[in-house]
């Protein structure tokens, strides 16, 4: 298995788990991964919160983890990773008025890199303007975004994901086993017992 450097771009307010859990797992299969955030450097964090389903009708929300930074934003050219993460949370409805981020997704979505966007990352999906014509799973609350922006809405399980082309998304973190093995299998990768 070739490594690969992937570029992950979170926020503060990120999905604790969708942030670290990749981020982590990534790693350990030896990939090369840059969590930046616009406006942060190398070394400072972002404040993460954890969303839990416990019956009301949206998620709750509870502090998480403060996530540090290992790249900083402004020196991160996307043409020099192969892949892209995109974490949910609160994080992409802010930095999807990022014109910089929003020019990096549609880097990585023109190029054919693999994309892998977990619950509200398709608000920067949406906001980038590369879901014309394709299948995108998201946290349900972001299904009219994804079919504003030309998609399709793909109402799938919560532990389940889906890959159209080059994108793999999910709706929600209880995904991460098959959001995670659906972009190993994008990047090339291959993990044997």
């Amino acid at each position: 298995m070739a490594a690969k450097k992937i570029l992950m771009i979170t926020g503060d307010y990120t999905e604790d788990y969708e942030t670290m859990v990749p981020f982590q797992a990534l790693l350990m299969v030896g990939h090369t991964v840059h969590a930046v955030c616009p406006g942060k450097q190398a070394g400072e964090q972002v404040r993460t919160a954890i969303h839990d389903f416990e019956g009301d009708q949206t998620y709750s929300e509870k502090p998480g983890h403060n996530f540090t930074l290992n790249a900083s934003f402004a020196d991160c050219a996307p043409a020099d990773y192969d892949a892209l993460i995109i974490p949910g949370g609160r994080a992409p409805e802010y930095l999807r008025l990022n014109p910089a981020v929003l020019a990096a997704v549609r880097h990585f979505a023109e190029a054919g890199k693999p994309v892998a966007a977990i619950c509200h990352g398709a608000q920067l999906l949406s906001a980038a303007g590369v879901l014309q014509g394709r299948q995108c799973s998201a946290y349900p609350a972001c299904a009219p975004e994804v079919v504003a922006a030309g998609g399709s809405y793909a109402d799938i399980p919560l532990d389940k994901a889906i890959i159209d082309g080059n994108f793999v998304t999910a709706p929600a973190w209880p995904a991460h086993p098959d959001w995670l093995a659906k972009f190993l299998q994008l990047l090339g990768s291959h993990i044997e017992a």
